[in-house]
This record gives C-alpha cells, structure tokens and sequence, in this order.
C-alpha cells in the first residue's frame, strides 16, 4: 500500500474548494458572504452548519465539527485522511502519485476498503446473473420484465439476481481469490459453525442500496417461490460499512433531483422507487419497508426541506405511519402527504398510469400532513373520549413544528375540523411546546451535571419548592407569573446571564461516578428558573434567557459577543447597557484604589439572593393580585373560600422565602 506524494497532497488541498464540495452531499443556502444547512453529523431542525467559502471551511455551531474540504469528505464518508484525498483528487481530476502506508493506516484502510470491494463484486456478480445466465433471464428477468422496468432502468439500479445455488457466490468469490471472511462481515454470506458457508441471498432477485456517494452498501433480496417459511424480503444486517437507520434506499439516483426541485417524494418499498423513476418522478426515495428513523430525515434534509410521503390506501398501514411524520415534523420539514386509491401503491399506481396522470394525481391530490392526520383519526372518533385522544395526538403533531405562524395557520383549521376552540388549542399547544422544551433542557443538564446539585447544594431551595410547586399548584399560577411583573429583579438576572454565565459557580462530586465537575453560573441560573417553572415578563429579558437556555441545550458558546452581535436591536442595546455598567463600575473602583469587593467577587453569593428576591417579589405581586379579586362582588361563597385558601398559601410561601432570604443575607 502506498500514501500519496506531499506534492500532490498539497496541489489537492489547493484545488478543493469547500462550498463545491459541500454541495455534492447536501443543499445549502446563501445568507450573506456564507451558506448554511442542517448539519449532516447530528440531527437538528434549523440550520447550524457553516461553510465559508472565502476561509475554505465550514463550522457548525451545534455539535462542533469543522475544518477542510478534506475533514468533511473524511466526516461524511467514514474514510481515512489517504482516502479522502484519493476522492477529492477524482473529483478534480488530479493524478495520484504515492508512497507507503504505515502499517496501521494499512490496516484501517485495507479492512474497510476490502468490504466496500467485497459488495461491489457481488453487485458485479449479481448483475451478471441477471442478464448472461439461463436461470437468471428465465427467473428474474422475467419478473422484472412484468413489473415494467425497462433495460435502462435496470442497469440504473443495478439491478441483479442470486441463484438458487446456495454457494454460487461463495465459489465465485473463492475462485477469483477474494478473502470470504469480509463477505460474511458485510452479510453477503453466512458461515456455521462448522465452517460451512453459503448465500444469504440465494434464489432471490438483488436490489443493491447504494449510499449517497453512490458506493453500494448494502443488499435487498426478494423471494421468488411461494414458500412461506422464507421472509419475502431479507436485507443486508448492519456493518461497518452499513448502517440502515442512515441510508434510503434510491437517495443516490435521486439526490440531483430533489435539489434541483427542492423537493422529495418518500415511498416504501424498492419497486416502489424504481416505478416512481420510470416515470419520470425521479426525486423519489424510500425507507426500504423499515420505520422511518431520524437518521433517515436527516439525509433528506441535507437535499431540501419540502417531503411528500406517498401512502397506499391501506388504513391500518397509515395509522402505523403516522409516527414517522411527527419524526419528520421534529426537524421542521414542511410534510404533505398523498393518498393513493385501494389497492393501489405507488408502484402499482405509476405503472398503470402515464408519467403526466402520475404527476398530476400528485399534484392535485396532496395534503397538509396535519389535516390528513385529523381527516383520518376523526374517522374512528365515535365518542367524546375518542375525540378527545384525538385532540391530544393532533396537538402533539403541531407542537413539533417550531415555526409559529405555521402552527398557527393548522390551528386554526384544526380548529375547524375538529370543532374545538381555537383557545383552548392554542393553550394546550403551549403548555406542550413548554414541557418538551423544558423536559429537554433539563435532560441536558443532568447528563452534565448532578441531577440533584440544586437540593444537594442548598436546603432552603428545597425547601421552598416543595412551598412554591404546591402553590403552584393549587393557586393555579402558571410559572407564578400569569401576568405579574418583577422588572428590577428580572433585569439582575438576565445581567447575571450576561457578564457571568460563563464563569464557574461551583464545583460539585457525582454521587455515582465520584467524578468532580464544574456548573457554570448559566447553568445554575436555568436549572433555578425551569425548576420553579417561571418565566419572564419583560420580553426583551425573556427572549435573552430563551436564548441562552437554547444555545445551552445545544451545546454553543455563548458570551457577551453574542448578546452584543444579535441580530434583535433590543437585545443587542440591552446588552451592551449592562456591558459598560459593569466595566465602568470596575475602572471607577481601579482609579479610586477601592479594596471593597467587585461583583467579580461576589456573584457566588449574589446569585441566590437574587434568585430568591425574583422569587419573593412574584410571591407578593401574587398575593396582592389574589387580595384583588375579593373585590369582586358577584364571587360565590365558595369562590371567595377559594381565593382566601390560595392567599394564605401565597402567605406561608412569602415567609419561607423572606426566611430564606435573610439567611442568605446574613
């Protein structure tokens, strides 16, 4: 094995250019001098990936990754830095000259290399058996003839068979002289343990899964006989060049349509795409008969953000489906959904019909996934329970959508059609959207953190949240806000946020691991506010802390740069007020050679109290709002006992905190 020659290496280096390098796996739009897209390397539902084309480099802001055209062809295609360099040097057309390999990066790159060779040469072998062999011609192709796939759609999918010989590709590959143990390792064949060895595939024809750089990575084969002790359909397992919940089946053939029509057709089975194809609908993939994963949306959100999923009249197979898209929905997708006439599917459907009935039926019969959704779980609600289930699972599908005039407009047509206030839906949808987001920040924070430090590290805040979620409870006071303003001590937190939440507040032992680890002062700060469920009246000081609790569940760095570049002009002059207090305060206390402590100095104390100031001044604003509803003449007798009942708790939480405080104080 050799390396490449550092001449070269470094001609290649020069010739890649990252945006067309990019682009050749996913779809990017411009905003300013750079692009952006939704990361390839993690799941995400708005756009943190980077590319730079004037640095020659792309950056996401949600995982991390970043670096060279040659890192991300290295990232994306699991290849080693040699391989990486081979590909980029194709793509440009640059003539390799190399030296040795180490032996480990031979190694590396032998065992993987000889299992991408291993399936091309069963998907040569496959192919062959297909077009130049009696059995092939007299079973498969005939098959495939009925099914309507035409010689050019063939050799595009690469179409192929397995005898019935349960060694033919054994003893072909033994006698070309390949090494059999990486055919097993990519599940081409089965060794028992005796050492007999034989085709998984054998007597099936051969629908070779190709990954989006167009490397055959995996198998489909199906049955020809009516023996119903053999699966219809048997699929490559997992390997390391194989991973299913990451490839759709057709993703290779159709990814320059889908970006070019920024759009992509979702089916089910392999016939299914290849039927779509033929007729012209070439933006066309499929989950290859598993369920939909995240993984899977993750690639087509690479191509584009608009998904049709193509369904066949089966009842009981939609409703099993229906999961799939709130996975899609997850990662802001615009979804629509066609619904074929029983017992069509889309392969039966695209050979029955021309290319331009096909394209029209879909055009004229696609749907808002959300109302299909509604149409056809209302068909089955017979009673006010049902209904009710209902409501519940469709409210589940709208808050997974993050854009808020889109959930809106469904909403309101939910409204509509499921004769249900458009208040109570918008409420219901909130109290969801808060306990996903919350549910999720929180998660996070216990993976980095002892789940218990709040309790551990202070008694009194245990104390006062078993007060102020009993309250909360029965005072019913959401986030003990409902409308009540705390100005001055919202504005001290969010300046807290601001000037220190990257700073360390303590350092706290796991009680499992006994691994010591560091809580920032953002961190403490959020976990205290979720914890309590409160929330922010003024806006500008609420969207500071959605803000930085969202950026701190995704792992981006955040500083005062960030406030200060924010695109919101409110946010950026708040920021910078409490910037240049803090630095002005600091300058006046160097030039008068004040011994007296800083803030620097003292957050560590200061943060509770202020924490619990916020706290009690919303208990009180509480109270004093409750009092003012006694005023009100028409209450009943057990109305105004209510509101006396809730008074005298909002009391008893007002003196645990005031207690508390003045611990804290002293």
């Amino acid at each position: 094995m050799a390396i490449i020659d550092q001449n070269i290496v470094q001609r290649i280096l020069d010739s890649a250019q990252i945006l067309d390098v990019v682009q050749d796996f996913m779809s990017l739009k411009r905003r300013g001098t750079n692009y952006v897209g939704c990361c390839p390397f993690h799941n995400e539902k708005t756009p943190s990936l980077s590319v730079s084309p004037a640095k020659n480099i792309f950056k996401c802001f949600g995982c991390g990754a970043s670096g060279s055209p040659v890192t991300f062809v290295m990232k994306h295609e699991s290849m080693t830095y040699p391989e990486a360099l081979k590909y980029l040097a194709k793509k440009y057309n640059i003539t390799i000259q190399e030296k040795e390999f180490t032996s480990e990066e031979k190694k590396e790159h032998e065992e993987r290399e000889s299992m991408n060779i291993a399936n091309q040469f069963a998907q040569t072998f496959f192919s062959n058996q297909l077009s130049n062999t009696e059995e092939g011609r007299a079973i498969a192709l005939t098959y495939f003839q009925e099914r309507g796939f035409r010689p050019e759609t063939i050799e595009k999918f690469q179409l192929g068979y397995s005898p019935t010989n349960r060694q033919a590709l054994v003893n072909e590959a033994s006698k070309k002289g390949y090494q059999l143990k990486y055919f097993a390792k990519t599940g081409l064949i089965i060794e028992k343990e005796d050492g007999y060895k034989f085709d998984r595939f054998t007597g099936r024809v051969i629908f070779p899964i190709h990954g989006i750089s167009g490397k055959v990575v995996a198998f489909g084969g199906r049955i020809m006989t009516n023996d119903k002790k053999q699966a219809k359909y048997v699929n490559s397992p997992e390997s390391e060049v194989y991973h299913k919940s990451q490839v759709l089946y057709g993703i290779y053939q159709a990814k320059s349509e889908i970006v070019r029509r920024d759009k992509c057709y979702l089916c089910e089975g392999y016939c299914d795409v290849i039927s779509m194809h033929q007729s012209g609908i070439t933006n066309t993939v499929a989950s290859s008969g598993t369920s939909l994963t995240p993984g899977q949306i993750s690639v087509i959100k690479r191509f584009t953000s608009n998904l049709t999923v193509i369904y066949d009249g089966d009842p009981a197979g939609i409703k099993a489906s229906l999961r799939g898209i709130d996975l899609i929905l997850e990662q802001d997708i615009n979804v629509k959904v066609v619904l074929l006439p029983e017992p069509e599917d889309p392969d039966s459907f695209a050979r029955s019909h021309t290319p331009t009935e096909l394209q029209e039926y879909i055009d004229s019969h696609e749907e808002d996934f959300i109302k299909f959704k509604t149409r056809i779980l209302l068909k089955d609600a017979e009673d006010p329970i049902k209904k009710a289930e209902v409501v519940n699972s469709i409210i589940g599908s709208i808050s997974k959508i993050s854009n808020a005039v889109t959930r809106s407009l469904y909403i309101k047509e939910c409204s509509r059609l499921l004769e249900v206030k458009e208040d109570a839906l918008y409420a219901e949808t909130g109290r969801t959207i808060k306990k996903i987001k919350n549910d999720e920040l929180k998660q996070k924070i216990r993976q980095t953190t002892n789940p218990n430090f709040v309790n551990e590290n202070n008694n009194e805040n245990t104390e006062i949240k078993q007060v102020v979620d009993r309250v909360g409870e029965e005072a019913k006071l959401p986030g003990f806000v409902n409308g009540i303003f705390a100005e001055i001590e919202e504005r001290e937190i969010i300046n807290y946020l601001i000037n220190y939440g990257n700073l360390e507040y303590e350092r706290i032992t796991d009680p499992v691991s006994g691994v010591e680890q560091s809580v920032n002062v953002a961190t403490y700060i959020i976990s205290e506010i979720l914890n309590d469920e409160m929330e922010f009246s003024n806006l500008v000081y609420k969207n500071i802390f959605e803000n930085y609790k969202n950026r701190l569940f995704e792992n981006q760095p955040t500083d005062t740069t960030y406030f200060l570049n924010n695109e919101d002009e409110k946010i950026r002059t708040l920021a910078s007020e409490m910037v240049i207090s803090k630095d002005s305060i600091s300058k006046i206390w160097e030039r008068r050679g004040a011994v007296c402590a800083t803030p620097e100095d003292t957050f560590k104390n200061d943060i509770p109290k202020s924490i619990l100031t916020y706290k009690l001044q919303i208990i009180k604003l509480a109270s004093k709002n409750t009092i003012e509803r006694l005023k009100d003449n028409s209450l009943s007798i057990q109305e105004r006992d209510a509101i006396l009942q809730n008074c005298k708790q909002l009391k008893d939480v007002e003196k645990e905190l005031a207690k508390n405080l003045k611990r804290i104080i002293i």
